[in-house]
């Protein structure tokens, strides 16, 4: 037991294969990384916890809740966050060499990207409503005690594999600068998966 949180190693293990699973967030990083190197990738990472703590206190503060009571509002958020996902997707697709980054070089401007991308997936709340009983032991929970400790937890694990991802792309990317064709088709991919998240969000239920 660890402040109040049941089976804190199935937890931790949950979260860093919750991580791993490709979406958004994820190719945000990638792309940030490749296109501002470290500082870009570091940028984007924070994004993604900031934008993660708010969905998670949100969930934490029955948002979720008052989503499923007013489908219209949890739907405009749904379409929103796909539009959005879609619009990144089809500029970067469209690009043509020598065009401007679809993502800004400046490392503040891939935390504002993140944190935009993270917040607008509406399923994460529910995903944080869904996954926290499962830790959480009635007997020895500690109220937002035991809420802050996920939530650091969480932004932790978070950091250390965005820090991760962001080497081992920055690694791979400086092999690549010597052929921009490998770049550029790299990028037209990243694109239409960005449109194929935006699809997905928009016709799941």
């Amino acid at each position: 037991m660890f402040f109040g949180i049941s089976d804190y190693g199935s937890f931790v293990a949950a979260i860093i294969l919750f991580l791993a699973i490709p979406g958004p967030g994820n190719l945000a990083l990638i792309t940030s990384t490749g296109k501002g190197g470290i500082a870009g990738g570091l940028g984007a990472t924070l994004g993604v916890i900031a934008g993660d703590q708010v969905l998670m206190w949100l969930a934490v503060a029955g948002v979720a809740t008052v989503l499923a009571t007013y489908p219209t509002a949890f739907a405009a958020v749904q379409w929103t966050g796909a539009l959005y996902l879609a619009w990144l997707g089809w500029k970067m697709l469209m690009a043509k060499p020598g065009d401007a980054p679809v993502l800004n070089i400046r490392p503040r401007h891939y935390f504002q990207q993140a944190v935009a991308i993270t917040l607008l997936n509406p399923k994460a709340i529910v995903f944080y409503m869904a996954f926290f009983p499962l830790f959480v032991d009635p007997k020895h929970h500690l109220g937002l005690i035991s809420f802050a400790a996920m939530a650091a937890t969480i932004a932790g694990l978070t950091f250390l594999y965005g820090l991760g991802m962001t080497l081992l792309t920055h690694h791979l990317a400086a092999h690549m600068r010597s052929n921009p064709q490998i770049g550029r088709w790299l990028e037209k991919l990243a694109g239409i998966f960005l449109i194929g998240f935006g699809v997905k969000l928009a016709i799941s239920k």
